[in-house]
């Protein structure tokens, strides 16, 4: 018995405590959720329960507030890009610009270096010398590296060797001459390689990294996409100085002068775009950094009385570009080495209608065709074409300036910057022609005719300053009147 005692106590230790809150069911003390729904759905800011707990702010109340945190939240969700561009944006498209420019003007070289002649050292005649198909393949990768022992060399040459360049026109080159051209337009090609990647890596950085505005990312991204097919074009052309039918007898290999107008107008586009947008971007920061001057100036240039005035600035930059575009037919049919006078061709100052309008240049037995092949095959009606455009150009620039300062209403509302601009344009056009007259007469030697396509660029980017200049652009005016809209409150209470 005595051991049995011990085991109950035991026992009694173990057991838990059946005390009244053992027994007690908590969840039916809880108060009533209907009680403390019902009070917050109608505006009680703070209830106390039976327990004596705060609860929170009613639902209805603050569901307006709720709503408009959810749409501020989507809305800074769904703005992936900024207002305006980084000043950044704006410099790598003008340095961009600048790359092109150079990548022209170079490219012109490798082009214009046919109408000279390279002595050779065994020969007292000269021997005729094309720089502009030395390269007969197209290898965007493999192709970036030049050859690099004598084998590669030989190799290179026995390709250039079965084209018609070297059979029909410099059949004794030899491979120290092969190699001085090679090398040129080997730097074109990788020129050009450089201008991609340099556009297309930043382009990247600056769209993943949101420093640019959503216009400015689909403008980014056609210019990218312009850059691509400026290299193909680059290869359609020289492809069209390779064909097997340039060996048959009076053929002169070349390339096609309607491939070679195309690669130089889109270049030239490439070249537009980057500029305009480079100078865009940092124009509308000037203009934000004061919005109310910026509203002004913008009011004064929707002026009905500079109607004419901005117009006629798009109408030239359209010609300018379209006398550009001559200029390439000239370059590409080599039209420069004849008529080489000027105003006249000739006899007088357009060659005879029999030689403008041939029907050599026809390929229909009917002769249909020679009222538009003619102008763009025939050199004699693509130079006088050419000279045409140029004059009109030049007419068109000297009479805009004339406008300028003889209209009263002109002198009064034309900005300074404007004219300031137009003196730039005016400027330009002159020593354009003075440059293409210089190139003809004197048989377009490679310095002056490489200096005159130059000159074509630079005329062109004046325009287009100019007409940043003159033009009111919507987006900056958009975003110049939200500033001002925001900036009244702020007016108001410094008012008060």
């Amino acid at each position: 018995m005595a051991s049995v005692t011990p085991m109950f106590s035991i026992l009694r230790r173990a057991a838990p405590r059946l005390t009244r809150s053992f027994f007690k069911c908590h969840h039916a003390c809880r108060p009533s959720p209907a009680h403390h729904s019902s009070k917050r759905l109608f505006g009680s800011t703070s209830v106390r329960s039976s327990d004596g707990i705060l609860s929170k702010p009613g639902i209805v109340s603050s569901f307006p507030q709720r709503i408009g945190s959810t749409q501020a939240s989507l809305k800074n969700r769904t703005r992936y890009f900024p207002d305006t561009s980084d000043k950044s944006v704006a410099y790598w498209l003008l340095g961009s610009a600048a790359s092109v420019f150079g990548i022209v003007v170079f490219g012109g070289l490798t082009r214009l270096t046919e109408s000279g002649f390279v002595a050779s050292l065994e020969r007292t005649s000269p021997v005729l010398t094309i720089f502009r198909l030395s390269i007969t393949e197209w290898r965007p990768v493999t192709g970036s590296l030049p050859p690099r022992d004598a084998a590669d060399w030989d190799a290179e040459f026995a390709k250039y060797r079965s084209s018609p360049e070297f059979k029909l026109l410099n059949p004794h080159m030899t491979l120290d001459e092969f190699k001085s051209i090679y090398y040129m337009e080997w730097t074109h090609r990788i020129w050009g390689r450089l201008v991609g990647m340099s556009f297309l890596l930043p382009a990247a950085y600056f769209i993943a990294r949101r420093k640019v505005s959503a216009p400015m990312a689909g403008r980014i991204i056609g210019i990218a996409g312009l850059i691509g097919f400026q290299g193909f074009l680059g290869w359609w052309m020289v492809k069209s100085g390779l064909k097997d039918d340039l060996f048959a007898p009076g053929s002169h290999p070349r390339v096609s002068q309607y491939r070679l107008t195309a690669h130089l107008g889109t270049a030239f586009l490439c070249y537009t775009a980057m500029l305009w947008n480079g100078l865009a971007t940092l124009r509308e920061h000037k203009l934000l950094a004061d919005p109310q001057q910026a509203s002004k100036l913008f009011e004064r240039l929707k002026s009905p009385e500079l109607r004419l005035f901005r117009r006629s600035v798009g109408a030239l930059g359209v010609l300018v570009f379209c006398t550009a575009l001559s200029g390439g037919l000239v370059a590409g049919l080599d039209a420069g080495l004849i008529y080489n006078e000027f105003p006249y061709m000739g006899l007088g100052l357009t060659p005879p209608k029999s030689e403008l309008f041939s029907d050599f240049y026809s390929h229909t037995p009917d002769k249909s065709d020679i009222w538009w092949r003619n102008p763009l095959e025939n050199p004699s009606l693509v130079q006088l074409d050419h000279r045409i455009l140029a004059t009109t150009t030049f007419t068109s620039v000297m009479g805009l300036w004339a406008y300028t300062k003889l209209s009263p209403t002109l002198r009064k509302m034309l900005p300074a910057a404007c004219k300031k601009g137009m003196h730039g344009v005016v400027g330009f056009v002159c020593l354009q022609v003075a440059l293409g007259i210089s190139t003809l007469l004197y048989l377009v030697p490679l310095p002056l005719a490489s200096a005159h396509q130059a000159g074509a660029l630079a005329l062109l980017s004046s325009v287009v300053i100019l007409g940043g200049r003159t033009w009111v652009p919507r987006r900056a005016a958009s975003l110049v009147s939200q500033r001002l809209v925001q900036s009244r409150p702020v007016l108001a209470k410094r008012g008060t």
